[in-house]
């Protein structure tokens, strides 16, 4: 801008200042004298609230003093004579003193004492009725502390002046307590007209200033501040088009300097050439591997491992990889021999048409790698372990199988074979010519059938009992439990606590029958107990069959494990069942208070 303009801008802030300075004091001095007329009236209000309590007090003292004189004259007991003296001394005390107070001012009281000619006067009037009351209630109090108290009929005559004027004490208060409160009213109203005043004096004196200082001195600012953003525009373009190369190429060369230090610092990061020759390495890469950055031509393979097998290996990566790229994991170990593992990438990058590099970027994974080969290695011994497990299990598995079939080859040759052979002879000695002798072979051949019905029915039951195929799991358990208790001898009873009586998947109930014939059968077989009670209970969502028996028990603890092959093979293919059909097995038992088997089966 020329020298001129400057020159008027300096003469139009001038002027604007002068302004606003003559403005802003107007608004000041207006709100100082309004506040300084309202204060001097608020410390005049200051008391009215105190002169009218004290005012009004000063009724129920008088109406309290001429109760403590009746109660006086009625009262014949020396002792509360004495007392109701105390109370009426104590009255016409505090009585006296607010009424000079509320005359002459206490400031003690709070109480100023400058009343209206109003007021003035309706106390002159009604002094007349207090003095009376006031003297009538001393001479009281000085008959009853006269030595002996004065008889009754000497304070008759005070007791009924105080009752006499009581009545026009009270109507002069009343007016009193009345016109104090008119007055603090009008002096509110007062107050109220004077904010109106100074609001509305403070509205105009606001709105004078704003149509002929603010308005005119907001359009000058406005243009003034338009020719200014014009100069501020074509100052910033000047120095935009100057500094624009710079700043960018200042920019490039801070964000090339951050990003080389955080990869420094924060990866392990070099540079190598194609034929595995370090060119740059960062810093942590130098202290993890206490490399010498100061030292040429070093082989990257040798920085990073100590063992010969090592470096071959990262050199045959380099080798193979120097154009494509690569990403994997590398096993290293530094020179004092710790070994580490790194996830490493090799990136090939051209910074020249005849020169190219390969960019290492790695990272530490040495603790992630030390645990997923521990999982690795715990993962492999306990496959181990389960597989000679199941190797067991399947041998005691196989084992049993042919006890099963060998009893059961052996029940049908030693039982039904030997009867239907039986049946043979006798069917073959039949002589029908001998009428009498068939009839009794005959009754003999419905006899050995009915056997050999019965032998087929109890070697079918030890396999499959039709109960469960025809009927379901509680009927099934039903006859076993009834079976095995005719038997044996022994108590078992079955309770279905529930009335259970839904079908399930075939192979879950035949599942379910075999952990409890075999739950039963072990009670039976080792546990030498005398009752055995099978409970079966439901819920929306479980079948639950407890086995309890009241035998010898023993310590669950030396059945747990059966690799070794020392027994507890029932247990385990009570497992194996229950595992199959997502149940749980649950074994509660201690020597000499019985066992307890559990299974809890989803429905």
């Amino acid at each position: 801008m020329s020298k001129s303009g400057s020159s008027l801008d300096q003469r139009t802030f001038d002027k604007l200042s002068r302004l606003y300075i003559i403005a802003l004091s107007t608004i000041a001095l207006s709100v100082v004298l309004s506040q300084i007329l309202i204060r001097k009236h608020l410390r005049d209000q200051q008391s009215d609230s105190t002169v009218i309590n004290v005012a009004g007090r000063q009724r129920m003292l008088s109406q309290k003093l001429t109760k403590d004189v009746v109660s006086l004259a009625a009262e014949e007991d020396l002792n509360k004579i004495s007392s109701i003296k105390d109370s009426i001394k104590e009255t016409l005390t505090l009585w006296r003193t607010s009424h000079v107070a509320l005359q002459t001012g206490n400031d003690s009281l709070g109480v100023p004492g400058d009343n209206s000619k109003v007021v003035s006067n309706l106390f002159k009037r009604l002094n007349v009725s207090f003095n009376i009351m006031s003297e009538a209630s001393q001479h009281l109090i000085d008959a009853v502390e006269n030595k002996p108290p004065l008889p009754l009929n000497a304070y008759l005559a005070d007791i009924n002046k105080i009752k006499s004027t009581e009545g026009n004490f009270l109507s002069l208060m009343d007016q009193i307590v009345n016109q104090y409160d008119l007055e603090a009213d009008e002096k509110v109203n007062w107050l109220r007209n004077l904010e109106l005043l100074l609001t509305t004096l403070t509205l105009l004196i606001l709105l004078f200033e704003f149509l002929f200082i603010f308005w005119p001195t907001a359009k000058s600012v406005k243009q003034t501040l338009a020719e200014l953003l014009t100069a501020e525009k074509r100052a910033k373009k000047m120095a935009y088009d100057a500094d624009v190369l710079s700043a960018a190429k200042e920019k490039s060369i801070k964000e090339l300097r951050a990003l080389s230090h955080a990869m420094d610092e924060t990866l392990l990061f070099g540079r190598i050439t194609s034929e595995g020759r370090v060119v740059h390495m960062g810093n942590r890469f130098s202290r993890l591997f206490k490399f010498n950055r100061f030292k040429a031509s070093a082989s990257f393979s040798e920085i990073l491992s100590v063992h010969e097998n090592e470096r071959a290996f990262i050199d045959e990566v380099i080798t193979k990889h120097r154009k494509t790229g690569w990403q994997g994991e590398v096993k290293a170990t530094t020179k004092d021999n710790e070994p580490i593992w790194l996830e490493m990438a090799i990136i090939p990058f051209t910074y020249t048409d005849d020169a190219s590099e390969l960019l290492i970027i790695a990272s530490e994974i040495t603790k992630r790698k030390e645990a997923q080969l521990e999982i690795e290695r715990l993962t492999k011994a306990s496959f181990e372990e389960k597989m000679s497990q199941q190797k067991i299990i399947s041998g005691k598995i196989i084992e049993n199988q042919e006890k099963e079939q060998n009893r059961i080859a052996k029940d049908v040759h030693d039982g039904i074979g030997q009867m239907l052979t039986g049946l043979k002879y006798n069917l073959e000695s039949i002589d029908i010519s001998d009428v009498e002798k068939t009839a009794s072979k005959i009754e003999h051949l419905k006899e050995l059938t009915a056997n050999i019905i019965k032998g087929v029915r109890t070697a079918t039951f030890n396999l499959t009992p039709p109960e469960l195929t025809d009927h379901g799991i509680v009927p099934a358990i039903t006859k076993l439990t009834k079976e095995l208790s005719r038997l044996t001898g022994k108590e078992i009873v079955f309770y279905n606590k529930t009335n259970f009586n839904r079908r399930m998947d075939s192979l879950t109930e035949i599942n379910i029958y075999r952990i409890t014939q075999e739950a039963i059968n072990n009670a039976i077989k080792y546990a030498d107990s005398t009752h055995i009670l099978v409970s079966l209970t439901s819920s929306e969502n479980i079948l639950s069959i407890v086995i309890d028996d009241n035998g010898k028990g023993f310590d669950p603890e030396k059945v747990k494990h059966v690799k070794n092959g020392d027994g507890g093979m029932g247990m385990t293919f009570m497992r194996e069942r229950i595992t199959y059909i997502d149940g749980r097995l649950f074994l509660n038992s201690e020597p000499g208070k019985g066992t307890r088997v559990t299974l809890n089966i989803p429905i």
